[in-house]
């Protein structure tokens, strides 16, 4: 099916496991759609995980420099608009990480955050290099961590967190505390409010493959859900299914994948 576009159309995509590899963080196999939006002038929004200190070189890289993007699961956002930069969010992460610290300690909840690790262990947690891996752990509104207890003790924990108005949600490899008035799908609401009110409307197309990427994915006009590596599969509500696609490769493939099917 290819998308009717009412208005000039912009990319959302995750990144970890939809434009990049899950295992070689590459994106080789999007290559030739990569050419394709750039000539065409399609602003790509990179809606992640990642933190901004990871997603600034791969923008550079890859020929994006000052694009908008969506950072730590839409705990933070930043767009460059009419020369002025706006941003989403605000970076607590030093109280957060304090909170959760006595959070663990006051009730003896067992996980482990990238605040409690050395930038080897994140390297060996995600097979970053070791470089790559202290700009993960430069983080400033949201954590990462790895649960090691058991599912009755995970479900007090997210209550625990709901009660300090704080949310959790599930990415490919990690779970991320972050508060309740952020995620991607507000952070991207947030940020099409930003360019409508400069006068910039878009029709959206998103991408993604993790249960983190579904409020950006109900949100936007097209969807595509690639292939995941999560144990928890995307679930979506919307009704439109004809403006819903999953694509059967993992990764850039199914990235590609996807696009070919809406765009010609």
């Amino acid at each position: 099916m290819v998308m009717t576009l009412s208005h000039p159309l912009m990319v959302v995509t995750d990144l970890d496991g939809s434009l990049l590899d899950h295992h070689t963080y590459r994106w080789d196999n999007a290559l030739s759609w990569l050419d394709r939006l750039r000539a065409r002038e399609v602003p790509l929004v990179f809606c992640s995980s990642k933190t901004a200190a990871e997603i600034r070189p791969l923008q550079a890289e890859m020929g994006l420099e000052d694009a908008p993007f969506i950072a730590e699961n839409g705990a933070r956002a930043s767009c460059l608009l009419d020369g002025e930069r706006r941003e989403f969010g605000q970076p607590n992460y030093g109280a957060l990480c304090a909170f959760l610290r006595q959070l663990r300690a006051d009730s003896g909840f067992r996980f482990t955050g990238f605040a409690d690790a050395t930038a080897q262990q994140v390297a060996d947690w995600t097979g970053l290099s070791l470089a790559n891996a202290r700009l993960a752990m430069q983080r400033e509104a949201a954590e990462s961590l790895i649960w090691r207890d058991s599912e009755a003790h995970f479900a007090a924990f997210r209550q625990r967190l709901q009660q300090a108005g704080l949310q959790l949600t599930e990415g490919g490899r990690f779970w991320h505390v972050m508060p309740q008035e952020a995620g991607k799908g507000l952070a991207l609401a947030w940020m099409l409010r930003e360019f409508a009110m400069a006068g910039q409307t878009f029709t959206t197309l998103g991408l993604g493959d993790g249960p983190n990427d579904a409020p950006m994915l109900e949100l936007v006009d097209y969807a595509v859900v690639i292939k995941g590596h999560s144990k928890t599969p995307v679930t979506l509500m919307r009704d439109a299914s004809s403006r819903v696609y999953y694509a059967t490769a993992p990764g850039p493939t199914g990235w590609s994948e996807g696009l070919s099917h809406f765009l010609l």
